[in-house]
């Protein structure tokens, strides 16, 4: 029998809140996620709206208060879909990595408490869904996102940028 998916409200920053209108995205501009996290939620996403998602939030290692903003609603959205997702894990890892450079900001307090919630649930859920997972994609991304959010970001990295033909040869010219 399936354990349980971990059912928890995850309280990020409202879709009401103004705050929305003035958080900057990875291009260090104003960006306003709500319309795409809206066709998640609704199921009508589709490798596209992923990608303009991923596009916005994270360029070329930027990523801002939007970005962070971001991941308590796509782990609420994951969990409200039932459907275990690559996207998710992957999105919320990639901003995970990139708030660790001294470039991107640091994670404001008015954030903080829904970040690090939606990182504990997200952890939770992945752990789960991992006992069922078959497709590469979706492992590698459910293991990058647990290994992020345990603070092991050179595994994440490895299990993110990396798939298995890519990592045997890494290992094999490592002498492993």
């Amino acid at each position: 029998m399936k354990p349980p998916r971990p059912v928890r409200a995850i309280r990020g920053l409202a879709l009401s809140d103004p705050r929305w209108n003035e958080l900057q995205g990875g291009y260090g501009t104003v960006y306003d996620p709500r319309p795409t996290l809206a066709l998640l939620e609704r199921g009508e996403a589709n490798d596209e709206t992923w990608n303009a998602l991923c596009q916005e939030l994270f360029h070329q290692g930027d990523v801002g208060e939007a970005s962070y903003a971001t991941v308590p609603h796509l782990v609420r959205i994951h969990l409200l879909r039932g459907v275990p997702d690559w996207n998710t894990y992957s999105l919320a890892s990639i901003i995970e990595d990139a708030r660790q450079t001294a470039r991107n900001p640091k994670l404001p307090d008015f954030l903080r408490e829904g970040y690090e919630a939606a990182w504990r649930t997200l952890i939770e859920i992945g752990l789960v869904e991992l006992a069922d997972a078959r497709e590469p994609l979706l492992v590698s991304n459910i293991i990058a996102a647990i290994s992020m959010g345990k603070r092991q970001f050179q595994l994440g990295k490895f299990a993110m940028l990396f798939d298995e033909d890519e990592r045997r040869v890494l290992l094999d010219d490592a002498g492993w």
